[in-house]
């Protein structure tokens, strides 16, 4: 094996790794915040039913908040609320002031509309970045909140030095939460960014050879493994946002997790690769923590 393929092999984009420093610099920032007269930031979490893999990503959120100084706020709701009593709960956050910002956790049940929930929330406090007003910030190139995962990714390229500029990225996905945004962020001028960018989508022909031809390839699609090391280009950086159960009655839990992306199979041809886990999702937790650091220090100073 050559020194060149010995390298590819170890460049793993260590999310778990890069977030906990990243923590430590937020919690250094908090303690000078409060330390300055101001009160902690606030996040406030809304959970609805029990959705295992919802209530997991949530209490990762509430932990981490302890972890860098922030206050925390869990709510919780059975899976039957009807959609005007989650509005109520929705508009009741928008009006404390001693919430800076709020999410509501995602996927919802089915009778509740999500886009009407997503728009009721106040845009400054919107620390998810799902908001038409955050949304349209961002592709205009204007001050906002970014959704968490794509800031995410953008500041796992930036710290770990992958060249972008001129660079061909494909994204696989095209949802308003990663796969838009995405697109958005690595194609604007910026470094990380100024990227030629494809964004693929259910509807794309010819998905394995558009995948041959990037440089840098972001999977968001939520299909476990379906990208192989056939689609993917010698010394390519992959990026795996897909997170999915899969059942395994050998596993402690009974599942495993596994991205879109066979990484056994893909890895060896990289340059870069994101594990699952422990690569994307812990930095969508820590840039939801720096999107309510921000909202706090814009609501002192209006």
């Amino acid at each position: 094996m050559s020194e060149n393929e010995t390298t590819m092999e170890t460049a793993i984009l260590d999310g778990k790794a890069l977030s906990q420093q990243i923590k430590q610099e937020i919690a250094a920032e908090v303690a000078e915040w409060v330390a300055q007269g101001h009160r902690k930031p606030h996040l406030a979490a809304v959970l609805v039913g029990n959705d295992g893999a919802s209530r997991t990503y949530v209490d990762h959120k509430v932990k981490s908040c302890a972890q860098v100084g922030f206050t925390s706020t869990l709510i919780e709701r059975p899976a039957d609320i009807t959609q005007a009593e989650l509005l109520d709960i929705v508009h009741g956050l928008n009006a404390d002031d001693g919430i800076d910002g709020f999410i509501v956790q995602l996927p919802l049940p089915r009778h509740i509309d999500d886009q009407a929930i997503i728009e009721a929330v106040d845009p400054k406090k919107d620390v998810d970045g799902f908001h038409p007003s955050n949304m349209g910030n961002l592709a205009l190139g204007l001050p906002g909140f970014v959704p968490a995962t794509p800031a995410g990714i953008m500041t796992m390229l930036e710290r770990a030095g992958i060249e972008t500029e001129g660079r061909h990225a494909v994204v696989i996905g095209r949802s308003s939460i990663v796969g838009t945004p995405m697109s958005l962020l690595l194609s604007r001028s910026g470094n990380p960014g100024n990227c030629t960018v494809t964004l693929c989508h259910s509807r794309t022909r010819n998905l394995a050879e558009e995948c041959r031809r990037a440089d840098i390839l972001v999977a968001a699609v939520g299909r476990p493994e379906m990208i192989k090391a056939d689609m993917v280009k010698e010394g390519a950086v992959v990026i795996d946002v897909g997170i999915t159960r899969v059942e395994d009655p050998t596993a402690k839990r009974g599942y495993r997790l596994k991205g879109d992306v066979d990484y056994n199979d893909v890895a060896p041809k990289c340059s870069w690769i994101t594990p699952v886990p422990g690569g994307v999702g812990p930095m969508t937790i820590v840039s939801l923590l720096r999107n309510t650091l921000a909202a706090a220090q814009r609501g002192a100073s209006s």
